[in-house]
């Protein structure tokens, strides 16, 4: 994977998000990396993410496809010598295929599927032990200016 998470390509004053942001300390830290087909992370589950003994919480797997997939739509859609605009969520969708178990690093695999004017649709897959467990599909839009600080 490149070196450096598109996550941490982000503004300092758009990098507090809970699953993804650099800059919060009690984030996930999810780190998606670009090859210019697709977006690659991987994750492991801590303790903390349980639902079940032995299983993930469903919660924390919308979270991965949520910040995984926007972060490829910013980084699919960076214009060279630029770093990636910041994206944000339109609308989440995820399918749980079968239980995720909690223990194994989690791979996380996005692609663009199309492209909806300025938003772009990604579908995020979550694989455990080399098996589908989740299948998602994220709905991203540049962040609106009204969110950004002035």
């Amino acid at each position: 994977m490149p070196d450096t998470p598109i996550q941490h390509r982000y503004p300092d004053d758009l990098s507090h998000c809970y699953g993804c942001g650099r800059n919060n300390d009690n984030g996930l830290h999810i780190a998606s990396h670009w090859n210019g087909e697709e977006g690659l992370a991987r994750f492991t589950p801590r303790p903390e993410h349980i639902a079940l003994p032995g299983y993930v919480y469903g919660g924390l797997l919308a979270s991965l496809v949520d910040c995984h997939g926007v972060a490829t739509a910013a980084a699919a859609s960076a214009v060279d010598g630029e770093g990636p605009q910041r994206y944000v969520t339109a609308s989440l969708h995820v399918d749980f295929l079968r239980p995720t178990p909690l223990g194994p690093e989690l791979t996380l695999r996005a692609r663009v599927t199309e492209r909806l004017g300025r938003k772009v649709v990604v579908e995020v897959e979550i694989l455990a032990l080399d098996e589908l467990r989740a299948l998602g599909r994220v709905v991203a839009a540049p962040m609106p200016r009204t969110m950004a600080r002035e």
